[in-house]
């Protein structure tokens, strides 16, 4: 049985930011799965948490006990106009608690949320490897993609350093409905986040 069992999900909000940060550093400290270098304080992750709600979906996943388990977030594909329908997808989860299909959950939530909002498609930019027996990272991100249905569609070389390593970088893609033309106005998150909470928990 899973160690999460249940697991609810809820909207983030900036209280959440200690907890989620305790999630991130790991990630930042330990891993090439991010490029950033230094962990964001508590102020700068309240602050991003703000700003990716006013337009998109952050959640927070909680186990039983109420402790935040793991937590994912979309984000402007690119800032202009046209890009506007395209959304990217971040995730982060506890390390004790990965493959228990805590990632899917969350996943499933953002592209829900997203759908409503009418994006028509999202992407996920990924490290990985550029060489075997690589030490601060594995292909598990990608293959986790790959399960949800996501699909390669660039590949970068060496183009990410961190740890005095070169990491490639791949893009992957996944679409979420038909496009229209013309295209529908998005909405925003708020419009569409009570539908989304509804029974939303991981059994």
């Amino acid at each position: 049985m899973s160690i999460l069992t249940p697991c609810t999900l809820r909207v983030a909000v900036p209280e959440d930011a200690a907890e989620l940060v305790e999630i991130y550093a790991p990630y930042v400290l330990n891993t090439a799965i991010t490029f950033e270098y230094t962990v964001p304080t508590e102020a700068e992750f309240k602050e991003r948490i703000e700003n990716t709600l006013t337009r998109y979906p952050y959640f927070v996943a909680r186990d039983a006990k109420g402790r935040a388990a793991g937590y994912a977030y979309a984000s402007p594909f690119k800032e202009r106009e046209a890009y506007d329908h395209v959304a990217e997808l971040s995730i982060y989860v506890r390390k004790e608690v990965r493959q228990q299909g805590l990632g899917r959950f969350l996943y499933s939530a953002l592209e829900e949320s997203l759908t409503l909002m009418g994006i028509v498609s999202t992407e996920a930019c990924i490290a990985c490897p550029a060489l075997p027996d690589e030490p601060f990272l594995d292909d598990s991100s990608l293959r986790f993609h790959e399960r949800l249905g996501y699909m390669k569609v660039a590949h970068f070389k060496c183009c990410g350093y961190k740890f005095e390593r070169w990491y490639d970088m791949v893009w992957m893609e996944k679409q979420l409905q038909a496009r229209k033309v013309p295209a529908p106005a998005i909405r925003p998150f708020y419009e569409v986040a009570g539908e989304i909470l509804r029974l939303k928990t991981l059994p």
